[in-house]
């Protein structure tokens, strides 16, 4: 009997450690966004979409603003978009595409963020952009409509019934295998908008149509990391608090509701003196901001915001490059991210990717006796991953070399 007791407790545990790994999301693809420097940055389109490539983007999030493209009811422009578009998927990068941006002529003359005033008129141009576009297979309508700025009137019914669910049958019965993600929203409310949390529970009212819910977990003050110092009461979210999202989510849309993290990164000081964190703590930050998306269950995507610091020091500064174009170590974290995933003792496992995907070898190092030496050569998954667990305590330092991706990742330091 007590041998049968102990077989079925193997055998439990064995099932609670395969349903735990098919929790998490090992798929999870890892993109970037910056509109403005992939349409208007230096040099030709091509070799700015192969520094994508270089980088180990599996997609790229692009805005199509219909303002833009149809100023005027029944005239269109979609030539940027078109070379745009086509450029991604020349080079096997997977786009995945906002519609955003309400044209004058549909929303009574009022500014772009002004919802349309029939749901039919944004279904038109949703139908439209799927069947331009039938390579493109991941959708995002709006963003972060939430916060006032991005969408008004601020009310999920409204986001819901106009722009969400009349898009989602458009697209679908234009590009059947396609998947539209709702929400995109802000971490927080900001002034005259809603929170995420009440925005997901008001979309759940309005009968949302949705194949992923979609969010931006930016953190909310300058010593929030990926994982601690999130509000612990309240109902912003952010990817210290993503436990937050997976249940509201889950309780609102049930669990094959996929989560897509649409925007996230950290600004560096320098040059933002007020918000910014240092290079080596955004790097920091960064790949262990990538752990967390490939460790919770049903996050698929994860998008890096920006490439390129924006030139006005007030705004975005949380690009891998400098406005200058030099690399920050971000660069190195995104391409080789690399970070603690766990430590029981002297037991240290390291996590980590080699970025573009794909069966490679990686080279860990070890900082000892004041020189890098090698613990040894391994391979990662089909996908680029590794997990490494390595006899070190608090203070090892270890980093990874990769020669598929051209470079060293950032030193991680055991703590």
């Amino acid at each position: 009997m007590r041998r049968l007791l102990l077989l079925l407790l193997v055998l439990a545990l064995a099932a609670l450690a395969a349903a735990g790994s098919a929790l998490a999301s090992p798929s999870v693809r890892y993109g970037i966004q910056d509109d403005a420097w992939l349409q208007y940055g230096p040099g030709r389109l091509q070799s700015r979409v192969a520094e994508l490539d270089s980088l180990g983007v599996d997609v790229v999030r692009v805005t199509l603003n219909w303002r833009r493209i149809e100023p005027r009811k029944g005239v269109a422009s979609w030539a940027r978009a078109d070379e745009l578009l086509s450029a991604l998927h020349k080079a096997g990068i997977a786009p995945l595409v906002t519609l955003y941006g309400t044209p004058g002529w549909a929303n009574g003359g009022r500014s772009q963020s002004w919802a349309p005033t029939s749901k039919w008129t944004f279904a038109g141009f949703a139908r439209r952009a799927a069947t331009r576009y039938p390579y493109v297979r991941l959708w995002t309508i709006w963003n972060e409509p939430n916060q006032r700025r991005w969408l008004r009137p601020t009310s999920a019914a409204v986001y819901t019934q106009r722009l969400l669910n009349a898009a989602y049958a458009a697209i679908h019965a234009a590009s059947p295998h396609s998947l539209v993600a709702g929400g995109v929203t802000a971490p927080r409310a900001s002034s005259g908008g809603v929170s995420p949390v009440a925005w997901i529970a008001g979309m759940k009212g309005a009968h949302a149509r949705l194949d992923a819910y979609a969010h931006n977990p930016y953190p909310l003050r300058r010593g929030e990391t990926p994982t601690a110092g999130g509000c612990g009461h309240c109902t912003t979210i952010t990817m210290a608090t993503l436990p937050r999202l997976l249940a509201t989510v889950q309780r609102a849309f049930g669990t094959r509701t996929r989560i897509w993290l649409t925007e996230y990164g950290y600004q560096t000081n320098p040059p933002d003196r007020l918000l910014g964190v240092s290079p080596a703590t955004a790097a920091r930050y960064t790949a262990t901001g990538a752990l967390r998306a490939y460790e919770a269950p049903r996050v698929d995507i994860l998008v890096h915001y920006l490439v390129r610091d924006e030139p006005d020091p007030a705004r975005w500064q949380s690009g891998l490059y400098t406005v200058r174009g030099a690399a920050k170590p971000a660069a190195a974290a995104f391409r080789v991210p690399l970070a603690q995933r766990s430590r029981h003792g002297l037991r240290t496992t390291l996590w980590g990717q080699v970025r573009p995907g794909g069966r490679s070898t990686f080279r860990l190092q070890q900082f000892r006796s004041g020189r890098w030496r090698t613990v040894g050569v391994f391979a990662t998954t089909h996908r680029g991953f590794f997990t490494r667990t390595v006899r070190a305590g608090a203070g090892a330092r270890f980093r990874v070399y990769a020669s598929a991706a051209h470079g060293y990742s950032p030193i991680v330091t055991v703590t």
